[in-house]
């Protein structure tokens, strides 16, 4: 059985919690794709096996639910302990970490928010966002009113197309592709970026040390 016939049993067996279920584990795994089990669960509103209010409703708790456990990871794992992971990591500086850190408290808000809508970035947003402690109630908030949107875009989309509803897919899919292929290129250009000015680095320390002249012992003189 593949995944969109396991969802579509698990919506038509368990209705709206089937689908929160499927939405929560979405958050959980980013690789699951919304974009197939938020227009699948409009599609089978459509045919009356739950209410349109209650897929809505339902996903969104669902995706609150997966966003509350990462966040909950986040702060077991603590600034001192993503620090210190930092550090044993390559290419990765603990200056970075102090530059994300303080890009999010500048932007935290308005990051949990808008990142609901972007793809895999909706589920990792909530991981800074345990780190850095934010209050429980705003991320709450902001994270259920992302989903909302989102949720209800995608499910109104599904229900609307029918039996056509896979179209959603296909399109959002290019949508979050050209996300993703911007994402991996700015990480390409970081890690060759980081490569050359640590070789370059590594090559003025060598040289200095060739050029540093060497003490005179007694035997010299």
């Amino acid at each position: 059985m593949n995944l969109v016939d396991w969802v579509t049993d698990l919506m038509q067996s368990a209705g709206a919690p089937g689908a929160a279920l499927a939405i929560a584990l979405e958050n959980l795994f980013p690789p699951l794709p919304s974009e197939v089990f938020l227009p699948l669960a409009g599609f089978t509103a459509a045919q009356g096996k739950m209410s349109l209010l209650d897929a809505i409703l339902w996903t969104t708790a669902g995706s609150v639910a997966g966003a509350l456990l990462l966040y909950w990871l986040g702060h077991l794992l603590g600034r001192d302990r993503v620090r210190r992971i930092a550090a044993r990591m390559p290419l990765v500086r603990v200056s970075d970490v102090d530059k994300t850190e303080a890009w999010f408290l500048r932007n935290g808000y308005r990051a949990v928010f808008f990142g609901r809508m972007i793809p895999v970035f909706r589920s990792l947003i909530s991981i800074p966002a345990g780190v850095e402690r934010m209050r429980l109630a705003p991320f709450l908030g902001y994270t259920a009113a992302g989903s909302l949107l989102w949720n209800t875009a995608l499910i109104l989309a599904g229900y609307l197309l029918g039996d056509n509803w896979h179209l959603v897919e296909q399109y959002v899919g290019l949508a979050s592709t050209g996300v993703l292929a911007l994402a991996g290129v700015a990480l390409a250009v970081f890690v060759t970026t980081r490569l050359v000015t640590t070789r370059r680095a590594a090559s003025r320390l060598a040289n200095t040390r060739l050029a540093k002249p060497k003490r005179r012992t007694h035997s010299d003189s």
